[in-house]
């Protein structure tokens, strides 16, 4: 399949943090075609199984990749105008000016305003304004207007993937459709080659409000081990500081107490039989994804995280590379490939 216009599909989808479900039935089509099963969980994660080719039972593993997005919810009905505040994580330096979408009874599209500069007292026109100081507008007279909304309704920002120079795109909600993208090409690739673990492909909801997805998908389908996918830091034109990486160098490998050191030399393994960069992403503690809610599921799971370079990460302008997608999904596809039908789920009984 064509990366860009994967990623163009699943950016472009509105799937905020507790409210998913489009976003799911979108990924759903792309998954069924690679997949032998798939279901919904009661929290709302997607879970697509693709079988292995050792005898039964097989070991699993878990590919998980969130798919909600940072977004506002309406705190208030203020006449024709919505007040809203963040939901998991908006950034409010870059919040004036967006174009949103306000989920009520029907789409509505808004826009967030406030005060022209002209009107506000000098002392307030460089700060950034705190919450009760924005509002969205949708057009509508106050009767309707509170027909159509309520209090609760979520808020998501528009905008169309942009494709850049040197293979860089950028868009919103790439945290962390993008790896949800990776774990897409993987299960293509996947269906062209010969693996004998089962494969589950977790696409979870609400990490970006405590890796809540993670949590009950890990518990529900009990893998022997699992890989998480999520965005990380990439370098910008003013940042020099460690714990930042490149665009355009492949994806990173966490290594750290998060991650079972058993799984961290095979991701490395896989990278360098594909012949794939990657950089090595210490991570001393909470890693901050879904790879920490799965690590303690049930008895615990050996986990590993891959990292996507992303820059301006939770505005709208997100920005990778889609060969860094690219390469993701071939040192997956080569992970999953390298497990054999014998190896022990107790990694820590290898020699």
């Amino acid at each position: 399949m064509e990366t860009f216009a994967l990623l163009k599909a699943l950016s472009e989808a509105h799937g905020p943090s507790g409210c998913e479900q489009a976003v799911a039935d979108l990924i759903q089509t792309w998954w069924t075609p690679y997949t032998d099963e798939i279901r919904i969980d009661a929290m709302g994660s997607l879970a697509a199984l693709q079988r292995g080719s050792a005898p039964a039972p097989r070991p699993a593993v878990m590919l998980a990749a969130h798919m909600d997005e940072i977004a506002l919810i309406v705190t208030g009905i203020e006449g024709e105008f919505l007040r809203v505040t963040s939901l998991s994580g908006m950034d409010r330096r870059i919040v004036l000016g967006l174009e949103v979408l306000v989920h009520g009874v029907r789409p509505l599209p808004g826009i967030v305003g406030t005060r022209p500069p002209h009107v506000l007292p000098p002392a307030e026109r460089d700060k950034v304004l705190p919450w009760d100081k924005l509002f969205v507008d949708v057009g509508l007279p106050a009767d309707e207007l509170k027909k159509l909304v309520r209090v609760g309704d979520h808020v998501t920002m528009t905008g169309e993937l942009l494709e850049l120079k040197n293979g860089l795109v950028a868009g919103k909600a790439l945290d962390n459709r993008a790896s949800v993208a990776v774990v897409t090409l993987a299960l293509e690739k996947l269906r062209d080659r010969l693996h004998a673990w089962d494969v589950y492909a977790v696409a979870t909801v609400q990490e970006e409000v405590g890796v809540k997805g993670a949590i009950t998908s890990a518990y529900g389908l009990a893998p022997q081990l699992a890989v998480a996918l999520d965005v990380t830091f990439a370098k910008q034109y003013d940042d020099s500081d460690t714990g930042t990486f490149k665009v355009n160098s492949g994806p990173t490998i966490g290594i750290g107490p998060n991650f079972h050191p058993q799984v961290v030399e095979r991701l490395e393994k896989a990278a360098k039989v594909e012949e794939i960069p990657y950089t090595l992403e210490p991570t001393p503690g909470h890693s901050g994804t879904d790879a920490w809610g799965i690590q303690v599921a049930r008895e615990g799971i050996p986990t590993g995280l891959l990292g996507l370079p992303l820059r301006y990460m939770h505005q709208p302008v997100e920005t990778v590379c889609l060969r860094d997608l690219e390469r993701a999904a071939r040192l997956l596809t080569g992970f999953v490939t390298q497990l054999a039908a014998g190896d022990t789920p107790r990694w820590e009984d290898e020699a």
